[in-house]
């Protein structure tokens, strides 16, 4: 224990600059992260949200076997749900992050400080994809704000805390190491990308709250574990500074969403095996496996099959990895792409925007005389890609709406028709000329979620 307390207090004791020293009296070693605590704890917030959710209300909903067979049936109730989490405060003048999870579909948002105050928040920019979201609490004065750390000097073994509200107990801080970084895919929920893995302590509560290091400095935000339990078993994972200081960025920017830039790539890791094909040393990078023509990669002359090995500089080591480093650069900026292609390695550099609302989308309404009156239509392109999730090669007229006509074939937002009575579809008028065209008959190609499906009417 006691060199434990040694490495602690001479971790607590060092500077943003200086390096690690060893403590030099028993006061220094008896305060341990004492002084990083009273740092840091003003600025970790309690989080109340509040929310409206449809409940149904049945006879048999504590049935053991009847439940399950009338779940559909009773009446329907809205009713109020609180949830917790944790927030920190990231500038004086009230901006703070927390996870999507702790404020999605909130109606009333409060916060909390550590001395008692309290304050009503308003989001200001939240995405799931990234389990992130920033507030803003008005007519406050001067608030204790953390300073961002760039996590990409983070380290693995670097001494960290996490604070937070777990099982909504009150503010707790707990300590451990850097366990691991550039973990993708390891997180729960929607979440995709990069997460600094760490065995400091992370249970229900402690999302949003912070990770920082042993000069009081965010690292992270605290958003999920690994656990089968429900409970902290040392496997805890946070959204790295670097893109929470983008998300600052462009909320301060008034942006509503989060702007992420477009890849128009489709990537896997490279495997040993691959790497062996390929004549590399070791497994790195990602394998281009599909790209758009309208792609930023294609413009600079990324194909398929060709190897991203790093950008700026830094190695990769899986797609989300990637779109991870593009997030963090935001959109407008570039990226250095460092590329080999039949054992020769070239840099090019990519230039970073929203996917292109090209060709036009052209938005329009299916009219009165066509067999599927009503139904919203948009021609493809890479926004409309990205706004449903189709397939990059994804291409004809998407549903943004079916109407009562589509709605009773059977047609969903989000399918892509590709044909109508043997006719391809270009775009919205052509599917509009078709349809008014069908005379009473109809066989309809469309793909929807990957699959190929067929709609036949009057045949």
């Amino acid at each position: 224990m006691r060199i434990l307390a040694v490495v602690l207090a001479s971790a607590v004791a060092c500077s943003a600059a200086a390096q690690m020293q060893v403590p030099q009296s028993q006061a220094e070693i008896g305060t341990g992260f004492v002084p990083v605590v009273q740092k840091v704890t003003p600025a970790v917030v309690n989080i109340y949200a509040r929310r409206l959710v449809s409940v149904r209300s049945s006879p048999f909903e504590n049935d053991p076997f009847f439940a399950n067979l009338f779940r559909n049936f009773g009446t329907t109730r809205q009713r109020y749900e609180n949830s917790l989490g944790s927030g920190v405060i990231l500038s004086q003048d009230g901006f703070i992050v927390s996870n999507h999870h702790v404020i999605s579909g909130a109606t009333d948002v409060r916060v909390v400080l550590s001395d008692g105050r309290e304050y009503t928040a308003q989001a200001l920019l939240a995405d799931q994809e990234s389990d992130l979201a920033i507030l803003r609490v008005e007519g406050a004065e001067p608030l204790p704000a953390l300073e961002l750390r760039d996590s990409d000097t983070v380290e693995v073994g670097e001494l960290v805390l996490a604070v937070g509200n777990p099982f909504g107990i009150g503010q707790t801080v707990s300590s451990g190491i850097v366990s691991g970084l550039a973990r993708s895919g390891t997180a729960t929920g929607n979440q995709r990308g990069y997460f600094i893995q760490t065995d400091a302590p992370i249970n229900p509560g402690n999302s949003g709250g912070a990770l920082v290091d042993v000069n009081g400095r965010l690292i992270g935000i605290n958003t999920s574990i690994l656990s089968r339990s429900g409970g902290s078993n040392g496997i805890g994972f946070a959204i790295p500074s670097s893109l929470v200081a983008q998300f600052v960025e462009q909320a301060r920017s008034g942006n509503a969403a989060f702007q992420r830039p477009w890849a128009g790539i489709t990537a896997q890791p490279v495997t040993a095996d691959i790497a062996a094909n390929l004549g590399l040393a070791r497994p790195v990078g990602v394998i281009v496996s599909e790209i758009h023509l309208k792609s930023p990669f294609y413009e600079a002359g990324v194909r398929p099959g060709d190897l991203i090995a790093s950008v700026n500089g830094r190695p990769l080591s899986a797609p989300a990895e990637m779109i991870y480093r593009m997030s963090v650069a935001g959109v407008g900026s570039t990226m250095d792409v460092t590329l080999i292609r039949d054992g020769a390695q070239s840099v090019v550099t990519v230039a970073l925007n929203d996917p292109p609302d090209d060709p036009p989308r052209n938005p329009m309404v299916t009219g009165d005389g066509t067999i599927i009156p009503g139904m919203a239509l948009s021609t493809v392109n890479p926004a409309v890609i990205v706004q449903y999730g189709l397939p990059l090669s994804s291409s004809g007229v998407v549903v943004d709406d079916p109407g009562e006509a589509g709605l009773r074939l059977g047609l969903r937002q989000g399918d892509v028709l590709q044909a109508v009575n043997g006719a391809p579809v270009s775009d919205g008028p052509s599917a509009d000329a078709l349809l008014a065209q069908a005379d009473g008959s109809l066989r309809m190609e469309f793909r929807r979620g990957g699959q190929s499906l067929v709609l036949s009417y009057g045949l």
